[in-house]
């Protein structure tokens, strides 16, 4: 299994699943978190998938090394539908130790100055 496929797996199991024994198996021993509202550790993740309404549907996926890239769409995130791209490290054993992402509220192509959609619905191979 490729590190995209484990990146869509995990996010799948948390938001789409909200499986939390799948999502440890996912990670490694320290969950590093550069969120700058999330604190380091599993309890912390923990807390965002239990019990959260959020859904998610991905889009785009790029792996350069041990990173992995995936663009997606969160529902009722902060009561908002987002964009996301969330970008994970991976260990040698394909576990994952750190995220970083970056949101921004959807905005229908109707009313963004190019007319283009913020989300582009990529079949996933």
């Amino acid at each position: 299994m490729t590190n995209k496929q484990r990146a869509l797996d995990y996010l799948k199991a948390a938001f789409v699943d909200k499986d939390l024994a799948k999502v440890e198996t996912f990670l490694g021993d320290h969950w590093t978190q550069h969120n700058p509202n999330v604190p380091d550790g599993l309890e912390a993740l923990r807390g965002i998938i239990a019990g959260n309404e959020i859904n998610w549907q991905p889009s785009i996926v790029m792996e350069e090394g041990d990173i992995v890239a995936v663009h997606g769409r969160y529902t009722n995130l902060f009561g908002k539908t987002m964009i996301g791209v969330d970008f994970f490290r991976f260990d040698e054993n394909g576990k994952m130790n750190e995220h970083w992402d970056v949101l921004q509220e959807e905005v229908p192509a109707s009313k963004t100055a190019s007319g283009n959609a913020m989300f582009p619905i990529i079949p996933q191979k």
